[in-house]
């Protein structure tokens, strides 16, 4: 198999005459939730979820309503976070649970050799194997891992018993106070298993719950996102624990607050899809002095942009082969929108079929519409029929695989095969139900927005556009694996007794 010729990609780690030489450089908390959707805070006027935390930095900052991720999975996104590119850019680590390949750069370690302190606590880049490709430590940074909470302390027992706020207090009791830092507060919530009637425990109303319209409308899903609620709200609690510390030490008008999911909710339909509740995420940005307060925007933001941002924003040039683009100009109101779509897909989630391939989708976003390609369509979206392993199991999973006879449809628009193209018009439709794809008076947009995309995708190396469909697929995934399949991987165990005509 022909491998592409990797390229040692260089920071020019130099001071700018940006924000940060006009003054200390200023620290940054990055806060990442797991597998939390947009409009899923408060602020977003979603009922029976409270926030405050996320609300908070919204209003002393700016919201976002079109924030979007690189992919709606977990350790791809966190790499094009990290590096600033799109999943096709960054071979193993655009994949799940593989490699993160030593050639990528990292927007943290350009932050390192600027001056800057770094440290990260809960869920960093992963699953995936790091050790193996030459990094020293997780490409995000130190970990602070050590405290915990007493599990009889926890709100609900799928939640982690790592005190995130501990660890970011240990953090700062030993850093050098005369660097500025960055810190990565990585919850691993609120990624399922979650404890079932939580919500309800919490004082939580199930009247007052929207469903969307891909997921029936019962007890069992109304409860199940009563649940996931819960966990949200855990990641918010820390987030504030976190920001009454930085106030505590005076730092907190001085450091960029960005808050954040690495995808969307684990329900079907939603996470490991590139449809509005796979990829769509909140985001709040504050930075005192520099962010006017009370800001919503609609601008289009994608996940590859936080890299040059935060780099911009401290002072340090850009990545050199990053492909976001800087929004501290939006930030500021000194700038446009910088953009008029973002990109986004997926390749391999879990081990959900036997022969080890994925379901790789590409999709372009504008303002008003999203168009989806489904490069692989004769696969089942979800994974092979034996358990649809590409939706996380929980109750709504549960009760729509039981009851599917009697839910077709919906069961179809979760689980079914899809087509080649999907289009759908999102201010109206932000559930994706609607496939304008093949409506005549459509075909025109369709062909408009499939041509940029491929344009784009060819230029931007895309494998999957240059005759190299098989690569992603050879790449070795390291995470634990259903029991059928030998529950772990290692590097070449898997691959040698499954992974058969890789390359189309």
């Amino acid at each position: 198999m022909n491998t592409p010729i990797r390229i040692a990609i260089l920071f020019l780690v130099v001071a700018s005459t940006g924000f940060a030489a006009e003054s200390k450089p200023p620290n940054i908390l990055f806060a990442i939730a797991d597998d939390w959707s947009y409009p899923h805070a408060s602020i977003y006027g979603t009922p029976e979820i409270d926030t405050p935390n996320f609300d908070r930095i919204a209003k002393e900052g700016m919201l976002f309503t079109q924030a979007f991720t690189a992919a709606p999975q977990c350790s791809p996104n966190r790499a094009s976070i990290l590096t600033g590119r799109h999943i096709w850019q960054n071979y193993e680590a655009g994949t799940h649970a593989s490699y993160f390949p030593k050639t990528l750069t990292v927007f943290t370690d350009a932050l390192e050799t600027g001056g800057y302190e770094l440290g990260a606590t809960g869920k960093l880049w992963q699953p995936g194997n790091w050790k193996d490709s030459g990094w020293p430590r997780n490409p995000v940074g130190p970990e602070f891992q050590s405290e915990t909470i007493s599990r009889a302390d926890l709100p609900a027992s799928g939640i982690t018993n790592n005190n995130y706020a501990g660890n970011f207090g240990a953090f700062m009791k030993q850093r050098d106070k005369d660097k500025p830092f960055f810190f990565w507060y990585g919850a691993k919530e609120p990624h399922r298993k979650y404890e079932e009637g939580s919500g309800v425990k919490a004082g939580k109303d199930l009247s007052k719950v929207h469903v969307p319209s891909f997921l029936p409308d019962n007890d069992v899903v109304r409860n199940d996102l009563l649940d996931y609620f819960v966990e949200v709200e855990w990641f918010d609690e820390h987030l504030g624990r976190i920001l009454k510390q930085l106030e505590d030490e005076g730092e907190l008008d001085n450091t960029i607050v960005i808050v954040t999911s690495d995808n969307g909710m684990p329900f079907p339909r939603a996470k490991a899809n590139v449809y509005e509740y796979g990829v769509r995420v909140p985001l709040a940005i504050s930075w005192k002095g520099h962010i006017k307060p009370g800001q919503k925007t609609d601008a289009l933001f994608s996940h590859i942009d936080l890299a040059p941002t935060v780099l911009q924003a401290a002072g340090i040039e850009n990545m050199v082969y990053a492909t976001g683009l800087t929004q501290l100009g939006v930030l500021t109101g000194e700038e446009a929108s910088a953009r008029d779509h973002v990109m986004y897909g997926r390749e391999r989630h879990s081990h959900s079929r036997y022969d080890n391939v994925g379901y790789p989708c590409r999709a372009i976003r504008t303002k008003d519409y999203v168009l989806i390609q489904n490069l692989r369509s004769e696969r089942m979206p979800a994974g092979d029929k034996e358990g649809f392993h590409d939706i996380d199991n929980g109750p709504t999973k549960t009760w729509m695989m039981e009851n599917r006879e009697t839910e077709m449809e919906l069961f179809a628009a979760s689980f079914g095969w899809r087509l080649n193209e999907e289009l759908y018009r999102v201010q109206e439709d932000i559930d994706c139900m609607n496939n304008l794809s093949e409506q005549e008076e459509m075909k025109g947009i369709v062909a408009e927005m499939k041509e940029q995309l491929e344009s784009l995708r060819f230029d931007q190396g895309d494998p999957r556009s240059i005759n190299m469909d098989g690569l992603f697929e050879s790449y070795p995934r390291f995470n634990r694996m259903r029991p059928e399949l030998g529950g772990f991987a290692t590097r070449g165990e898997f691959n040698m007794k499954y992974l058969v005509n890789v390359v189309n």
